[in-house]
């Protein structure tokens, strides 16, 4: 028998109320949020509706191929004492790698470790001393991949739950586009991609302190001399291999330390996690510095062996850490980037594309509840009170994760508005089979709801699914039209089976109405 229990009430009333709260701040006229009385806050617009900064950076290639043929240095370095090569100038300058063998005889051995470089780079023998330089193909690939890197890691940093709908495309050799909508002071952008956040654990050089190092003006070799970053004026001098990268991080979060200071723990993966193991199992007693963007975090002694999980501390106040911890989850900038351009913008055909998106839900909205009236009468008007409180839920599920709307978003809703009303559709049409079959109203209603209810969740299923994988695949006004399209397939679907059903059954206990015509 048609029944509607009254936990199912309790959790429509309830999910319908939320609806409403959410979505009412978005009633409220100028730029008013809640006001401590409402917990919901505006649907953002996009850049396309209500304008926001543009900002054109330029990616430090020059630092990228300095930094490359660093690391090839010290492979170099590494290689060569492993097979017992003598050497000596091992130094990188005008973005280029000198060597220079102090036994010619050594030339075979030594272009065997110069053979894993070659696929990129230009290999000179100038009489015993190697030179060793980018090719142009390998400067082209290095640039591509660094470019393509970095607008990966921008998306993360100011878009890291992919809602805000930045505009972020690679512009010409070097530079990066990015525009963020609704953002009048691209002050806090600027920090955000300003750092560089290139997290690295290396092994400290106690042979001589920072103090001595700086004073002679040189460091071992294999080391190098990082300030701290507390500004206290001292100095490290730590090795130049990277014993764990951050690339290992899994995650990172605000944290806070035994002294009860704002610090970030990290998580590592298992990679990340089986080297720090390694590492300090094999340095007991030895100090390990956490280094982030070449200044020594802090330096901690290795008093055991440690796995996957740890922390950085310092000087930082709640709000750096929570800035510090999305910067690492999000991922090292494979380079510096340098502003070239700074401007707000305006938001153009905005305002006409707001009237004209009103235009098209006001239409799609008053067609919809004309045709629901019209072909279902009473069922009808009650499928439009379930249309209501769809599109309520949908507003009110964009104010709670602050999504950003833009056009192709008010596409999506207005496509969702028909949607909302198919599965109605769907009953009432197996409804109207059954009374023609001479079922009575309560049986009729029953079977139409029992034949349509698998067909109703086969056919949100598979628009669902390939909403996600719009989302998953696609980028900036595809995610927004894939998030309001999945939105609305939801709260039409909770709609259709929840909230009309329930208006039908209790008009049913109420009414109980011999015959029913639909």
């Amino acid at each position: 028998m048609l029944q509607f229990e009254a936990w199912k009430k309790t959790l429509v009333i309830l999910v319908a109320a939320l609806g409403i709260i959410y979505a009412a701040p978005n009633l409220l006229p100028g730029d008013r949020e809640g006001g401590g009385i409402l917990p919901g806050q505006k649907i953002n617009l996009g850049l396309d509706l209500q304008g926001g900064s543009h900002l054109l950076l330029r990616v430090d290639m020059d630092a990228v191929v300095e930094e490359r043929l660093e690391s090839v240095a010290e492979t170099i370095r590494q290689e060569f004492r492993s097979r017992k090569i003598r050497f000596s100038g091992l130094d990188v300058r005008n973005s280029q790698v000198r060597v220079k063998l102090r036994d010619t005889g050594d030339t075979t051995e030594a272009r065997t470790v110069f053979q894993e470089f070659s696929r990129f780079v230009d290999i000179v023998d100038e009489g015993g001393e190697f030179r060793i330089e980018y090719n142009e193909p390998g400067l082209v690939a290095l640039q591509t991949s660094t470019l393509e890197q970095s607008i990966e890691i921008i998306r993360r940093r100011i878009d890291p739950d992919g809602t805000k709908e930045p505009v972020i495309q690679r512009q010409g050799a070097d530079r990066i586009l990015v525009q963020l909508p609704g953002v009048d002071d691209p002050e806090e952008i600027k920090r955000l991609l300003g750092r560089t956040a290139k997290l690295t654990f290396q092994l400290v050089d106690t042979s001589i302190t920072g103090v001595e190092a700086k004073s002679r003006g040189r460091v071992p070799p294999g080391t190098v001399l990082l300030p701290s970053d507390s500004d206290d004026g001292e100095y490290f001098v730590v090795e130049k291999r990277i014993m764990v990268s951050g690339e290992l991080l899994e995650t990172a979060q605000a944290s806070f330390d035994q002294n009860n200071q704002p610090a970030v723990s990290f998580t590592l993966n298992a990679e990340g996690a089986k080297k720090f193991g390694r590492v300090t199992g094999a340095n007991i007693g030895r100090p390990f510095a956490i280094v982030l963007d070449d200044r020594v975090v802090s330096a901690p002694t290795i008093q055991s062996q440690i796995f996957g999980n740890g922390q950085i501390t310092g000087s930082f106040t709640v709000a750096e850490t929570n800035e510090l911890s999305l910067i690492l989850r999000a991922g090292a900038l494979p380079a510096p980037l340098i502003v070239m351009e700074e401007r707000s913008i305006g938001p153009g055909l905005g305002a006409d594309s707001v009237a004209a998106g009103q235009v098209a839900v006001i239409v799609g909205l008053m067609l919809v509840i004309i045709y629901m009236i019209l072909s279902y009468g009473f069922f009808g008007v009650l499928a439009n009170i379930a249309l209501a409180v769809n599109i309520t839920l949908i507003l009110g599920t964009l104010s709670f994760i602050q999504a950003t709307l833009t056009l192709p978003g008010i596409a999506g809703i207005v496509l969702t508005m028909g949607m909302a009303v198919d599965a109605n559709v769907l009953v009432f049409e197996r409804i109207r089979e059954e009374l023609r079959r001479g079922r009575n109203v309560m049986a009729a209603i029953e079977g139409g709801y029992q034949r349509a209810i698998s067909t109703i969740i086969d056919s949100n299923l598979t628009t669902l699914f390939a909403a996600l994988f719009l989302y998953g695949f696609g980028s900036g006004p595809i995610r927004g039209f894939a998030v309001t399209l999945a939105i609305g397939i939801v709260t039409s679907l909770f709609t259709a089976v929840m909230v009309t059903r329930m208006l039908i059954i209790i008009w049913l206990e109420r009414k109980r109405p011999r015959e029913l015509v639909l």
